[in-house]
């Protein structure tokens, strides 16, 4: 996606953070619900200890020994992450164009957990942006890590347009709210997303309409619809802060391409038709090959009806690129696509797309 600034730290948490400061405010509705208390309840004091054991057997009653108490437990926290779009293009909002994406998610995953006991407090995740989400989370509700530590896998390439920062992002707040045994906030989850980066709408469990700048649903699509996919990775990557002005000046050429394409999209999602999903999101890959191309977009497109696949997508501003399929590709057409795309140099991956 392309990358801007970071916006104002306000959505759900109110003031700008200033890299990590004190953060003031509480949250701004999500779309189609009531405004939230303009007066909260003040901030839980911080736990001398995380409920981690919190929903698991007492040791009274339990058969246990009562003399052994048992030790906290790991929480953990996990995001899908994404298989680029189904259509990335522009939507006016506001009076001006925006970038609009309906992310691909997959079904791979990144995961954070937190594991109290031994450690310094106030131990930190790897990676800038998981750490800068972790001081975030607790500067808004008044709480402190205890001693402990913090592990992480993911199953997301880094660069290509699996969304994988977003999802560790999401995965470690979703870490958070567990540890603390607090109510999952998604309000706070966009908070956070909108003081470090655009996002990709992995913080929903459904397809949306989302605008990536202003962290903001335009429109939720329901889970009813998935594909099998046969994918690669290109070399090389895309520069999102290079691309912006780029992208903006091809959507305003080519506007009302992007709108028949955005129109049949969300159609084919009304009407549960993968097929008529799928012939949009070739449509949306098409038209970002004008300005953002795929070295094999012209042999993946020339072949797609051989394989039988109902469309193609890509990672609009990434390096991925591949088949949709409303059906299982049988093994031997696996081993025919894996041949396929090895010709073209690249190794082909194979994964499960949407919710259907």
């Amino acid at each position: 996606m392309p990358a801007e600034p970071p916006p104002p730290f306000r959505s759900a948490l109110g003031a700008r953070d200033d890299e990590g400061g004190r953060v003031h405010g509480h949250g701004s509705p999500r779309p189609g619900q009531p405004p939230a208390d303009p007066h909260p309840a003040a901030p839980r004091p911080a736990p001398s200890a995380p409920p981690a054991a919190r929903g698991g057997p007492s040791a009274a009653g339990s058969g246990a020994d009562p003399g052994i108490v048992p030790g906290p437990r790991t929480a953990a926290g996990v995001c899908h992450g994404t298989l680029g779009e189904l259509y990335q293009g522009p939507l006016r909002a506001g009076g001006a164009p925006d970038i609009a994406l309906v992310s691909f998610p997959v079904d791979l995953h990144s995961w954070a957990y937190f594991t109290p006991g031994a450690g310094r407090p106030g131990a930190l995740p790897p990676g800038e942006k998981a750490a800068r989400a972790v001081r975030l989370f607790l500067d808004h509700f008044g709480l402190r890590l205890p001693p402990g530590h913090w592990s992480t896998h993911s199953e997301l390439r880094v660069g290509v347009g699996m969304a994988s920062s977003t999802a560790d992002i999401v995965a470690t707040l979703r870490c958070l709210f567990r540890l603390f045994g607090l109510p999952y906030d998604q309000g706070v989850v966009t908070g956070v997303l909108a003081a470090i980066e655009r996002a990709d709408s992995v913080f929903l469990d459904e397809f949306a309409l989302h605008l990536s700048a202003r962290h903001q649903v335009v429109r939720t699509l329901g889970t009813g619809i998935g594909f099998h996919t046969a994918f690669v990775t290109e070399p090389g990557t895309v520069d999102t802060s290079a691309v912006t002005a780029p992208l903006l000046r091809h959507y305003a050429r080519r506007a009302s391409e992007y709108e028949r394409c955005l129109t049949d999209l969300l159609k084919g999602f009304e009407s549960a038709d993968p097929a008529a999903v799928a012939r949009a999101a070739t449509t949306s890959a098409t038209l970002s090959q004008q300005v953002l191309p795929k070295r094999t977009f012209a042999r993946v497109l020339a072949h797609r009806e051989h394989f039988g696949a109902d469309g193609i997508f890509v990672a609009h501003t990434g390096s991925l690129i591949g088949y949709l399929f409303a059906h299982r590709p049988p093994a031997e057409a696996k081993s025919e696509l894996s041949a396929f795309f090895h010709s073209l140099g690249h190794q082909c991956s194979f994964a499960q797309g949407g919710y259907g």
